[in-house]
């Protein structure tokens, strides 16, 4: 039975991805802050799926924090065949009056610990030949966004690190997928203190979880989840980068 480790998992989308993996008989790893969540979670799902989950509480906002879950993981004696990579948050405002602190935590979650995990669970795939990297980006990552400048200047970083390694690694038998959404309901838009409409009649995490396990299963590079989130992609190609982010910070007001 393969193991996957989800990121983010207290919650949301990284909580329904668990759901999702455990109907399909994986075993989980699950990390994220909250703890009781954490473990609530783990009692209903090995209650309902009759499946493995282990816990780790950790704030993968801080800095070494890669490190102390990879740490905590091999302690354990487990082996990962899927990451996830599904922790992260926005931050909503204008960049001259947003914290630089908690700009720095979500930089150092979005990008920074997202790359650290990707690495050291890399070289054990490496070494057994095998696994599958998913890092979920977004459709931010396709232009920029007033209001979100740094939040969707991560997510670019997301997408575009995560299409190169993927070529890197094709001979490797090692997978990589990048999954782009679109606004999804979840916590996001409360974290970001976002308030527009941005998120309202949106996707579930639900189906969003339920994508994520077809794209893998597909072993597709990168998808955008939804339709119109497709077109409005594709469209970034055919449109100047000038007015592309004119018609996003519209949708941000």
């Amino acid at each position: 039975m393969k193991t996957v480790l989800i990121t983010g998992a207290s919650a949301g989308i990284g909580k329904e991805t668990a759901y999702v993996y455990a109907e399909n008989k994986y075993n989980l790893v699950l990390a994220a802050r909250r703890k009781e969540n954490l473990e609530a979670i783990k009692k209903d799902i090995e209650n309902k799926h009759k499946v493995k989950v282990d816990v780790f509480a950790v704030d993968l906002s801080k800095n070494d924090s890669a490190e102390q879950l990879y740490n905590k993981v091999k302690e354990s004696g487990l082996n990962i065949d899927i990451l996830i990579n599904n922790a992260g948050f926005g931050i909503s405002g204008l960049f001259k009056d947003i914290d630089i602190k908690r700009e720095e935590n979500m930089l150092i979650l979005n990008i920074i610990t997202l790359t650290k995990l990707t690495k050291l669970f890399l070289h054990d795939m490496l070494e057994r030949k095998s696994g599958h990297i998913v890092n979920i980006a977004s459709t931010a990552a396709f232009q920029g966004i007033p209001k979100f400048a740094t939040y969707a200047a991560s997510k670019a970083y997301v997408l575009h690190f995560s299409e190169a390694i993927a070529q890197e690694l094709r001979k490797d038998n090692i997978k990589v997928t990048v999954i782009n959404p679109g606004a999804t309901e979840s916590e996001f838009a409360e974290v970001a203190g976002f308030t527009g409409d941005m998120f309202s009649k949106v996707p579930s995490s639900r189906d969003l979880a339920e994508f994520i396990f077809s794209s893998v299963k597909k072993e597709k590079i990168s998808a955008i989840h939804g339709f119109k989130n497709k077109i409005t992609a594709f469209s970034t190609r055919l449109t100047p980068r000038n007015l592309l982010t004119k018609i996003a910070g519209k949708m941000t007001e």
